[in-house]
């Protein structure tokens, strides 16, 4: 293996750590990979939700709360349609709980069996005949444009709360809430579908407020001069709206000329230090002036004795989240982010005193902890980039799970596991937690994880957590048996399609593992892979899984007229078709592998990529807290790769294994301490390459091991090699 430590400036490590705040250490490796500016560094040395997006950036979402109040308040019956995954039946759990607190009469349903993705027309029917009028998919939706249009034609609105990529065509009508709607201003696309559900519950917690869609005006005037400078912005649901700005130079210009009448008309004025802003405005307008403002400065005087004692000017020098802004942070800009950090609380303890008190105190108390749970398994199993917010909302959740606090269902399948107690890693969810609910979708049972998460009985939970281990197991050997039958006939497709793409298709193969099977098998061959199963009632359905990067999107629009339904992400889709098609869309697919141009570099196993390079005063157990600080680890944030030199083998074990290669444990000396080093699969380098007594260079991964409630860190080895 080559290993790489890509060089940076020491100019650029010092500019992150005085200005982010960050250690030496955690700036080089920020800078080595790339993340130096604030948007980006801000995900990464925060934690808290006020930094997540406004979810009124979405266009529709006002829409979509509105529709859901009025289904409330006119006592409509109200039906969620999810997905089978991961991602789908947490997006289904956490707004069937919301919605059923608020009153709402709601049920659910997802895709069972053979059913195929999406919202079917038999669903819509049988919705209409039950009298239902408004149907809000959850991670599915933005195809189903049939099906919209009967909904449509049968008296039910549709609420689609997505996140897969938009059709040229948007289903119609519909109110959309989706990051990768075009034109849309909410600035990050890559959020799960159960994140974008996150938003709506997020919006429908601050429409219980006495803010929800009140304009109000953020008024600074200050001194330049012979002159003043007044600014002002409008926000609405916390969002700005507009912004404007007058030079005004006393005795020269009235009032009137301005522009500030019109921009003020009919609005709630607030300023910071009213007496200090109305001395301002008569100096700069006259005695005749006089504008009628809500001093909140007051109001945070009662939260923050040391913020109410700042002018705008010093609140501005000190604002935590001004420090990550790009460009210059103003006055009005400090004020704005201070107005919405307290008006966020404010909105949220306001709900306690609204209609039904009891009930929505607890949505905002407890439930948001239990969401933000799901939404965290949904970031990891549907592999979003663990960059911008999805860092925020997976921080959020690990951290509540590491704190005991885990939500109904989760729970039982913690006791299960016997993993009370332990910390929890993003990858620990990963292959621990998100393969046993993938299974209940997989084999046609996505019902069990939803009703597992929703049972209020607890002894009705231990039960439906026992029914997914089992069906898990199940899914295991159905994985194995299905990567067998296709593996060779996968290889034996690649000269069909110019090597750039292979295709496996049996009816032995179940449908719920054809993803496991094409992302092995993608993994292996180092192209996008296609596995498809046959059903007896003429249909197929398959999965594609992608590799070096490559874009599937265009693949799957150019077979679109030949399938039935399809959808997915850049790397990963889903498909299905009448099988006598099947023909057809082999000729299809192998004339499109003759153009598709795969980076074969993007392939290079080979090249490991060294964050920082460790000396030995270096190796101590507080390498763990830097570790975590980079948490949540997946798509586009891998496992910190440290190396280090000269390390001296003290001791040697060659570990057994139940079916792999054995394994390979070093005790390594690193002056004050002596770490565990585990090389897998490599026992047969000791000796070989090195032995005890020499010392090495090494490249490697740390990850934290808990035995009988102690911690201690142990080092993952990638490769190593004898020192000079």
């Amino acid at each position: 293996m080559n290993w790489l430590k890509k060089e940076i400036s020491k100019e650029t490590v010092k500019e992150l750590h005085e200005r982010y705040g960050c250690d030496a250490l955690s700036a080089s490796i920020l800078a080595r990979r790339g993340i130096t500016s604030g948007a980006d560094i801000l995900f990464y040395m925060e934690d808290d939700k006020r930094y997540l997006h406004n979810p009124f950036l979405f266009e529709a979402m006002e829409d979509a709360v509105d529709r859901i109040l009025q289904a409330r308040d006119e006592g409509e019956k109200v039906l969620i349609f999810g997905d089978r995954d991961v991602d789908g039946i947490s997006s289904t759990t956490i707004l069937y709980e919301y919605l059923s607190k608020m009153g709402i009469d709601v049920s659910w349903k997802l895709p069972q069996g053979n059913d195929d993705y999406g919202l079917s027309i038999s669903c819509v029917e049988e919705f209409a005949a039950s009298y239902g009028s408004l149907i809000i998919t959850v991670d599915c939706g933005i195809s189903n444009h049939k099906e919209i249009a009967k909904a449509a034609e049968s008296g039910i609105d549709v609420i689609v709360v997505d996140h897969h990529t938009v059709p040229d065509e948007v289903p119609s009508p519909a109110i959309i809430i989706n990051p990768k709607m075009p034109g849309t201003p909410y600035p990050f696309k890559e959020i799960s579908g159960c994140a974008a559900v996150y938003k709506l519950l997020c919006a429908l917690r601050f429409s219980q407020s006495e803010l929800y869609k009140q304009e109000i005006c953020l008024l600074n005037v200050r001194p330049l001069n012979d002159s003043y400078l007044v600014e002002a912005l409008k926000t609405v649901n916390l969002c700005e709206k507009e912004r404007i700005e007058e030079i005004v130079v006393p005795g020269v210009v009235s009032i009137q000329e301005t522009r500030l009448v019109k921009f003020f008309h009919g609005q709630q004025i607030v300023c910071w230090d009213a007496p200090l802003q109305q001395k301002m405005l008569t100096k700069a307008f006259g005695t005749g002036v006089e504008f009628n403002m809500l001093d909140i400065r007051p109001e945070i005087a009662r939260k923050s004795e040391a913020l109410a004692q700042m002018s705008l000017l010093r609140l501005k020098i000190h604002s935590r989240i001004g420090r990550y802004r790009e460009g210059e942070n103003g006055e009005l800009d400090a004020f704005f982010n201070l107005f919405v950090t307290y008006a966020a609380k404010h909105a949220s303890f306001s709900e306690a005193a609204g209609t039904g008190a009891a009930k929505t105190t607890v949505l905002a108390a407890g439930t948001e902890t239990a969401e933000l749970q799901l939404t965290a398994l949904a970031a990891l199993a549907d592999i979003v980039p663990l960059k911008n917010e999805n860092r925020i909302l997976v921080r959020q959740g690990l951290a509540s799970i590491n704190e005991g606090r885990l939500r109904p269902g989760l729970s039982e399948l913690f006791t299960r596991m016997g993993l009370h107690g332990t910390k929890m890693s993003s990858v620990d969810l990963s292959w621990k937690v998100i393969p046993l609910l993938n299974a209940a979708g997989r084999l046609g049972r996505a019902d069990l994880a939803v009703r597992l998460f929703t049972e209020q009985e607890p002894a009705k939970r231990s039960a439906l957590a026992d029914e997914l281990f089992s069906l898990n197991e199940q899914r295991k050997l159905l994985t194995e048996e299905a990567v067998s039958i296709a593996a060779h006939a996968a290889r034996e497709s690649l000269s069909r399609f110019s090597g750039n793409l292979a295709v496996a298709a049996d009816k032995r193969i179940h449908r719920g593992v054809t993803g496991i099977a094409a992302g092995r098998l993608a993994s292996s061959l180092q192209v996008p892979v296609m596995v498809i199963t046959f059903f007896d009632d003429g249909k197929a359905v398959g999965s594609i899984r992608s590799a070096l990067g490559y874009d599937i999107t265009s693949l799957l629009n150019s077979c679109g007229d030949l399938f039935l339904n399809y959808g997915g992400h850049a790397f990963a889709g889903g498909f299905s078709f009448e099988s006598s098609k099947f023909e057809e869309i082999l000729q299809r697919l192998e004339n499109l592998a003759a153009f598709m141009e795969l980076n074969k570099d993007a392939g290079e196993a080979d090249l490991l990529n060294i964050d920082a390079e460790l000396p030995p005063a270096y190796m101590t157990a507080g390498l763990l807290d830097l570790i975590d600080r980079f948490e949540p680890y997946g798509e586009e944030n891998p496992l910190l790769l440290f190396g280090a030199q000269k390390l001296k083998i003290a001791a040697a074990d060659i570990i057994i294994g139940k079916k792999e290669k054995p394994h390979l444990k070093l005790t390594l000396d690193c002056g004050k301490n002596k770490w565990p080093a585990f090389f897998w699969e490599q026992s047969e380098r000791l000796k070989r390459d090195f032995d005890v007594g020499d010392r090495i260079d090494i490249i490697f991964n740390i990850e934290r091991n808990t035995f009988n409630g102690m911690e201690k860190p142990q080092i993952i080895l990638k490769d190593c090699k004898k020192s000079d």
